[in-house]
């Protein structure tokens, strides 16, 4: 079907029935995402418009910026069921983070459990200025701790660009990747779009998530994708359903 189109289609068009997101900032001022309970309800909404039916909010965990704790985390999201009006939201969403590759974390999950996406998939990212240095040993360290990290936008790190094999041996590694759907729609630029292109054409995206922080970004979300490979989406998508819940 996908190859009849005659124009770039848009995201929904790939969206499958029941879908998981399972990376965004919807918690409402705990990060740099969602700032009023209000928004929150404004970006659920605007995912459920697009064909999404269930969330696995992220909140950052990040150093000294997002200090944040399993426990605020899980505190937050209790508030947030209980201020929400949307039918039937608490069995349609659940709270994990996104937790920086940094000093920090290597600590971080040799002490204490993690908030995973579901079981033991952790969602994991890095800076965006350059790897941490010893990014290969805390993956390995991560995965003896009983984890399975899924790095999030990897078509997002410019330091990677040049080369496919950098992201081949982050996947040897035990990686899986998450692609944004912005990354799809252009809004992180040209040079990501084409990243993601490369990523899709070499099977090496596993998981996909809507990573909104905003209304601009859900704005974005409903203009058509800019990809090339954009064939490669469906199984992409249909992957997120291990996460359902």
């Amino acid at each position: 079907m996908i190859h009849f189109f005659k124009q770039k289609p848009y995201l929904q068009d790939f969206i499958p029935e029941n879908h998981v997101d399972i990376h965004s900032h919807l918690l409402p001022n705990i990060d740099d995402g969602a700032r009023t309970i209000e928004e929150t309800e404004t970006l659920l909404l605007g995912l459920e418009k697009i064909g999404i039916k269930k969330f696995v909010t992220t909140p950052h965990v990040m150093g000294e910026i997002w200090k944040n704790s399993s426990e605020d985390i899980t505190e937050k999201k209790e508030n947030t069921l209980q201020n929400l009006s949307i039918n039937g939201i608490r069995s349609r969403f659940k709270a994990a983070a996104e937790y920086m590759i940094d000093a920090e974390f290597n600590e971080l999950f040799k002490k204490e459990k993690l908030l995973t996406v579901k079981e033991n998939y952790v969602l994991v990212e890095i800076s965006y200025l350059n790897p941490p240095i010893q990014l290969f040993d805390i993956l390995f360290e991560l995965q003896v701790a009983g984890y399975k990290p899924i790095l999030a936008h990897p078509e997002r790190y410019n330091f990677y660009h040049n080369s496919i094999d950098n992201y081949k041996k982050l996947k040897n590694a035990g990686c899986y990747f998450q692609m944004n759907m912005l990354s799809a729609n252009g809004y992180y630029g040209e040079k990501v779009a084409k990243s993601a292109d490369a990523l899709l054409k070499n099977n090496l995206i596993d998981f996909i998530g809507s990573d909104v922080h905003h209304t601009r970004h859900l704005d974005f979300l409903n203009k058509k994708i800019v990809l090339k490979n954009f064939d490669y989406l469906p199984q992409v998508f249909q992957n997120n359903s291990i996460f359902d819940f």
